[in-house]
């Protein structure tokens, strides 16, 4: 399957995952010989394509790997939401790099995605060369949680895309105030799915319910074994400059423990930044050739 004009060119791939169900993944450029592949993981209710404008400016380059997590995107949903979870979604992880035959990769991973590539050096160290860990850190932030919540599954559906656009900016400009209307576009695109002429959220509405018994009151568990875990490999961290769920102050802790972190703030955007700018790419891409001069 191929994007549509304007979107770039990829093509979808589906692995069947260890219990049955499908999963979909965008394959961007090709296995490139001495150049380590990119494994995009994505948010919590996001997909792979919020990581399109990045891939498609590094496949000249490289292969770029983007999964569609199980119910969100074009994966299958799962009939049980229990399995919205962590460890399931790292054993569908290693499932389609394995089917994909990616044997070593820097992994960028936004939210979610940053705790799915923390945790894959504790079951398969082998797989990382990198870790880019987009707006996630061992500290969460609750305040950035209980916000996630609120609006998680309860935002009306859409008419038009120029409603979506409306609604995400009313929801979201304050954090992002540097967006222009392409942008939010863009994010728009990702977040919603058109079929049969309407607008449909791009995850399972059931999703939601994973986050029922979080409690806010409580400061969140922190993970820095997890982080702990990658000291064999380059990192890099980016921070929304007004993100809510990655303080500064967490940013400044890993520096301490690793004081080759590569830091990267995005001005003007939070929770999580979008890496479709220029400067946010390059910076990656160098990171990336470091990754594999180390």
């Amino acid at each position: 399957m191929m994007a549509e004009p304007g979107e770039g060119t990829f093509e979808s791939r589906f692995v069947t995952a260890s219990d049955g169900l499908r999963l979909h993944a965008r394959l961007y450029g090709h296995p490139v010989a001495g150049r380590l592949p990119l494994l995009c993981l994505a948010g919590l209710s996001r997909n792979s394509g919020d990581f399109d404008v990045l891939a498609r400016a590094l496949a000249p380059e490289r292969q770029v790997i983007a999964l569609d997590y199980r119910g969100r995107g074009l994966s299958d949903s799962d009939a049980d939401w229990r399995n919205y979870a962590l460890p399931v979604e790292l054993d569908d992880m290693l499932t389609v790099t394995t089917v994909l035959g990616v044997a070593r990769a820097v992994f960028l991973g936004t939210s979610r995605g940053g705790l799915l590539t923390m945790m894959t050096s504790a079951v398969r160290p082998s797989l990382l060369a990198g870790a880019i860990l987009n707006d996630i850190g061992p500290v969460i932030e609750g305040a950035g949680l209980a916000r996630i919540k609120s609006y998680l599954g309860r935002l009306p559906a859409p008419a038009t895309w120029d409603e979506a656009v409306a609604l995400l900016k009313s929801i979201g400009q304050s954090r992002f105030p540097v967006l222009t209307d392409a942008d939010w576009r863009g994010q728009a695109g990702s977040i919603w799915l058109e079929r049969e002429g309407r607008l449909v959220a791009a995850f399972d509405p059931a999703l939601t319910k994973t986050l029922d018994s979080v409690s806010f009151d409580q400061p969140m568990p922190t993970l820095w074994p997890q982080f702990d875990g990658l000291a064999g490999v380059p990192v890099m961290v980016i921070r929304g400059e007004n993100s809510d769920i990655l303080s500064a102050a967490t940013v400044g802790a890993m520096a301490d423990k690793r004081p080759d972190l590569d830091v990267l703030t995005v001005s003007g955007q939070g929770h999580a930044p979008l890496l479709t700018d220029a400067a946010s790419i390059g910076r990656i891409q160098s990171f990336i050739r470091r990754a594999e001069a180390a």
